[in-house]
């Protein structure tokens, strides 16, 4: 049965020395993936790595919220060089036209990833993130395409954004990847039109759990966000989509569902989704 993992990065600096068969491992597991874009840069890699490959591989084009001003320096994402230090040290500036002539292209099957951040946050960044937020789901709206969303310790002023803008959000809006919000949370996006993505996080920790039980499996997807957060029984190794498996196996488990089932489920979303057109509302 083939899976989708939704949310990973092998466009990163992480899979350098090791991407094409990271890739290759995938597809003989019928794993199809989306490398999500994080600025300028690993958003054009996506979209050359997609390029690569005639199916099973797709990209995402936007500016994370860590990214729209200075921020830490991870290697995994951006490598070790000089040009990488000054990336991180300046932050980047959301150029609506140069992303919007990005999202346009054939392989891009969403905007983001977008969204709010406080985990790290210096209080003069906040409105500079709801901005840039706020500059995706215009651009969701122009290009048709939908959001995929990074909310970290963020809920209630994401939710407050998009209710605010619930007229320019798509019929079928995107998905939140890395679910770590509550029910009451998780209740407000779904009435909002949004789905949500889970990862390895789930197979050692039972925090989720409740959340997992609570929304709809036909609201779930997968995926690893690779190169981190690798799921048991390969922590302490660096993440990869043909591990994606393991998170459904822990949903079916949650759920008191059959893995069968959550793979073909989470399938049919992802694809309805992010490669099937975005009906007008």
């Amino acid at each position: 049965m083939k899976l989708f993992d939704v949310h990973t990065h092998v466009q990163f600096a992480a899979f350098n020395e090791d991407r094409e068969d990271v890739i290759k491992r995938a597809q003989e597991k019928e794993v199809y993936m989306i490398n999500v874009g994080t600025q300028w840069d690993t958003s054009s890699a996506a979209i050359d790595l997609a390029k690569k490959y005639e199916s099973g591989v797709w990209a995402t084009v936007g500016l994370h919220p860590i990214h729209t001003s200075k921020s830490f320096h991870d290697k995994e994402e951006l490598g070790g060089g000089e040009e990488a230090r000054e990336f991180t040290s300046r932050g980047e500036e959301f150029d609506y036209e140069k992303y919007k002539k990005l999202a346009l292209d054939g392989k891009v099957v969403a905007l983001g990833e977008c969204g709010l951040d406080y985990y790290r946050l210096e209080e003069g960044t906040r409105h500079r993130q709801e901005k840039v937020f706020i500059n995706h789901i215009e651009l969701s709206r122009d290009v048709k395409k939908p959001l995929m969303i990074h909310c970290r310790q963020a809920f209630p002023d994401l939710i407050k954004i998009l209710e605010s803008y619930r007229s320019s959000l798509i019929a079928k809006p995107g998905a939140v990847h890395f679910f770590s919000g509550t029910t009451d949370n998780a209740k407000k996006l779904m009435d909002l039109g949004f789905s949500f993505s889970f990862g390895g996080v789930l197979t050692f920790t039972h925090e989720y759990e409740d959340v997992v039980k609570y929304i709809p499996l036909d609201r779930i997807l997968l995926e690893t966000d690779a190169p981190y957060v690798a799921p048991e029984p390969y922590r302490g190794k660096q993440n990869e989509p043909s591990y994606v498996i393991e998170v459904a196996k822990k949903i079916a488990e949650i759920k008191g569902d059959t893995t069968e089932e959550v793979i073909e489920i989470t399938f049919k979303n992802a694809e309805t989704l992010f490669l099937e057109k975005n009906p007008e509302k």
